[in-house]
């Protein structure tokens, strides 16, 4: 119990501290924001700071700090340590510099970004990575949602049926004005989530079950390896490069400059304590790593949450807890086919004020995501985790060359060396993981140091010629 009460406390500890020092280093100032210079009435609108902060945190708070939080538990509470010291010095760093290099860049998404800082080769990988990825995000929260409300629904109501009716919804999230549905329904599932989550830790704490204290032992019952495999599971919660993807479409909405810290770099501190709350109620539920193990292949992801939402909070709270869930993967997958069309639009300068242009974007988008919710749901959870987690790698390189040039060299390393921890473990990871290369660890690990060492060689030597990562 005294870890989880630890963890909690250096969460809002790093949102004080460093965040206000990541703050300070990137000097946000009184200058018009996007939302003001560029306002089109659809993706560029301004909005109060207290919508734009639940917006961004639903945005990015899908079922990865959920699900992952719990399939990342299963290593024991080793994952408490990620889910804090992943989300103060990557994630929130990460989202923070993204959100506010696309300010500075009037609106810019992540591949141009990216394009700017690493040169038009990683615009193009970016671009197309971007777009696979949001499209997958796309389809695993449509897939998950739609199973959780089939539970809860009679039988006639299977999950085809939900996953119709969310694609449906998406349609429209994707091609009205930000501030028509998204504006307005997200604040409703705002408050949603964060009872939901109050509920789940109060039921914990409440009930008398026992959260384990922190131990570094690897307690996964198959024996799968911490390093890198919790890094990769435990995405969303920690560092993830869906964010990276959403905080530019938040960036053409904030109404100032200053409010970025609490927008970008609080939203990603909040994700965090969600993705604590349902780690430790995973482990405790359950009785510890093997249970919760054995919970997760016998019940699923989806099962598993309604289980521990209905046994801690009956049967009315067990309800809105779930709708929190569902809220959640929801309004990320929304989001996600939105930041998908903007992406293509910057790509080919489409203006986004006609319908017509809109439509034409998002239908191949919705049609392919439909596709892929055909597919095993673990087979896509897998390649978009690694797939989350290399974007999030590169633009973390593209914030260290923007804090270098920008802000000096000492300062760049706080993104600079997220970036090379990321950089090792997302090449470690596709070098032994089944999707990937599947060598043996003893190759996979020195490898994958090799080349986070590489890029951070290449990172010192450009700086000292100019070059910044373009060749």
């Amino acid at each position: 119990m005294l870890t989880f009460f630890a963890a909690l406390a250096l969460l809002l500890a790093g949102y004080l501290t460093y965040g206000g020092l990541v703050e300070r280093v990137f000097g946000p100032d009184d200058r018009e924001t996007p939302a003001v210079v560029r306002a089109d009435g659809v993706d560029y609108v301004a909005m109060p700071l207290w919508k734009v902060f639940l917006i961004q945190l639903l945005n990015i708070a899908g079922t990865g700090p959920i699900f992952g939080a719990l399939m990342g538990a299963v290593f024991g509470p080793v994952v408490f340590l990620w889910i804090v010291f992943g989300s103060i010095l990557g994630g929130a760093v990460h989202d923070y510099c993204t959100g506010m290099i696309s300010v500075r860049m009037g609106g810019a998404s992540a591949s141009e970004i990216v394009g700017k800082y690493l040169g038009r080769g990683m615009k193009q990988v970016m671009r197309v990575f971007s777009v696979v990825l949001l499209v997958l995000v796309g389809a695993v929260f449509t897939t998950s949602p739609a199973a959780l409300i089939a539970r809860l629904t009679p039988p006639a109501f299977g999950a085809p049926f939900w996953v119709f009716v969310i694609l449906l919804y998406y349609l429209l999230a994707t091609l009205l004005p930000i501030d028509k549905l998204i504006g307005k329904i997200y604040p409703v599932f705002g408050v949603v989530l964060i009872v939901m989550v109050l509920g789940i830790g109060g039921g914990i704490l409440l009930g008398g079950y026992h959260i384990p204290e922190l131990t570094l032992q690897n307690l996964h019952p198959d024996g799968r390896p911490v390093w890198p495999y919790l890094f990769i599971t435990v995405a969303c919660g920690a560092v993830s490069g869906f964010h990276a993807t959403q905080s530019p479409m938040m960036a053409r909405c904030l109404a100032r400059e200053r409010d970025g810290r609490r927008v970008f770099y609080g939203a990603m501190i909040t994700e965090g304590v969600i993705a604590l709350c349902w780690a430790a109620a995973g482990v405790a539920f359950y009785g510890g790593a093997g249970g919760l193990q054995a919970a997760l292949s016998s019940l699923g992801q989806s099962g598993v949450v309604y289980d521990i939402s209905t046994a801690l909070l009956g049967v009315v709270g067990g309800a809105l807890a779930v709708v929190g869930v569902v809220a959640c993967p929801i309004t990320s997958g929304d989001t996600a086919f939105r930041s998908a069309r903007l992406t293509l639009s910057d790509w080919f300068r489409l203006d986004q004020s006609k319908i017509r242009n809109r439509l034409l974007l998002t239908l191949p988008l919705l049609a392919a995501g439909a596709l892929l919710t055909q597919l095993n749901f673990d087979v896509v959870w897998r390649y978009f985790s690694w797939a989350n987690q290399a974007l999030a790698m590169i633009a973390l390189w593209a914030a260290a060359v923007y804090l270098r040039r920008h802000c000096g060299r000492v300062q760049s390393l706080m993104a600079a060396l997220p970036a090379a921890f990321m950089s090792a473990v997302c090449s470690t990871y596709i070098l032994m993981a089944e999707e990937g290369l599947r060598l043996s660890a003893g190759i996979a690990c020195p490898a994958g140091v090799l080349f986070a060492l590489a890029l951070s060689a290449r990172f010192a030597y450009s700086g000292r010629t100019g070059n910044a990562l373009k060749k």
